[in-house]
């Protein structure tokens, strides 16, 4: 799939190339470890199970991602770790992942309700494309989290 300049593909853990799985994994590591200077286990145990949403540019570079877990004890799938390469950003890369990660959700488990932990600075970005706040804001690895979901298209 081709969206402004991004070709996205979707997969599950087993069809990642050993090559998306590194530019995946170092692009979280890059950005939620080393830029956002927060030690924490970034490599879950949560990706086995998940959908990996990927947008690459026209050279092959991982300018967006995000991933889907199926859904959890409450019931909803959550999205998550979603990230744009410091160079991709301000061109609606997170917009359009997200996008790509909702569809995603549709079409995998048939509904657009989800939820998602979000970075607190972030909310109003995730209001934007219909999520709604469920917490209060509160520490998840030294940094301000919000719950937040999302219950119709």
């Amino acid at each position: 799939m081709n969206n402004n300049g991004l070709h996205w593909r979707i997969a599950a853990f087993d069809a990642l190339t050993v090559h998306e799985l590194h530019d995946v994994l170092r692009l979280r590591t890059d950005v939620f470890v080393v830029e956002q200077n927060c030690a924490y286990a970034e490599v879950d145990g949560a990706d086995p199970t998940a959908l990996h949403v990927m947008g690459r540019t026209t050279d092959g570079a991982l300018a967006a991602y995000a991933r889907v877990l199926a859904p959890g004890s409450d019931g909803l799938p959550h999205i998550g770790r979603v990230v744009v390469h410091p160079d991709h950003r301000g061109a609606q890369h997170a917009r359009q992942c997200m996008q790509q990660a909702l569809d995603a959700v549709i079409r995998t488990y048939g509904s657009p309700r989800c939820a998602l932990s979000a970075q607190a600075h972030l909310e109003g970005f995730y209001a934007s494309l219909g999520f709604q706040a469920t917490s209060a804001v509160y520490p998840l690895d030294g940094i301000p989290h919000i719950d937040m979901r999302k219950d119709h298209g």
